[in-house]
């Protein structure tokens, strides 16, 4: 596993960006995107930092070496999984290792194309963990989907379920009695891009879930 960059703190919660990917139905890594005057992968690592995430952790695969050489991630914990071919689960092992040698106590991981969660939106799964959730998953219009919150306690379990393209998906299912849905639809979107179309509405301002497609990241806690 490569890495680059370095983070750690005694507590508090880490940011998890998977960026691994090849892009397959977009025709390229969507981390190179650029969406209002910054690549995805800017955009979600400066949403965790000022959602009160610290380090933010950023997972690469796919055309690692363009993807550091057209982003500013200075202020990230870079990290290469060298086996992202295998899907999205080797990543997230890959951050929540990451996240474990920082010392933190939770971690909340967002994919790469998802530009209509805010900050704020980050800060409310925090103010959720604070108040007790070991799992906090952002809902829209009573549906959990993602960025999601995994307290410490849950990463073992959560690797261990994070098999081929599966994420913390399995572990969500299985241990439904862990997850509190946190309602986020008035502070962002899970819109996400998988095709240029998908790229097309979002820069007219258009949000499949009736977002109105322009976030904003100021941060309400």
């Amino acid at each position: 596993m490569g890495r680059e960059g370095s983070g750690r703190t005694l507590d508090g919660v880490a940011g998890i960006v998977l960026a691994a990917g090849e892009g397959r139905s977009f025709g390229g890594p969507k981390a190179l995107v650029r969406f209002r005057g910054r690549t995805l992968l800017e955009r979600a690592t400066r949403t965790l930092a000022d959602g009160g995430c610290q380090p933010v952790v950023v997972v690469l695969g796919a055309a690692a070496a363009e993807v550091r050489r057209s982003s500013d991630l200075a202020d990230a914990v870079v990290v290469v999984n060298p086996a992202w071919p295998e899907g999205m689960g080797g990543s997230l092992r890959t951050g929540l290792g990451e996240a474990r040698a920082a010392s933190v106590r939770a971690a909340v991981v967002l994919l790469v194309d998802q530009p209509l969660v805010t900050s704020a939106l980050v800060g409310r799964l925090i103010d959720a963990w604070h108040a007790g959730a070991p799992v906090a998953v952002a809902a829209y219009r009573g549906q959990g989907l993602t960025p999601v919150l995994l307290d410490h306690s849950t990463w073992d379990d959560v690797a261990r379920c994070a098999v081929g393209d599966v994420g913390a998906r399995a572990f969500l299912r299985a241990r439904p009695e862990l997850v509190t849905l946190v309602d986020c639809d008035d502070v962002g979107a899970p819109d996400d891009i998988d095709t240029p179309e998908d790229l097309r509405r979002l820069r007219r301002g258009r949000s499949a879930s009736g977002h109105s497609g322009r976030p904003e990241n100021g941060r309400a806690r």
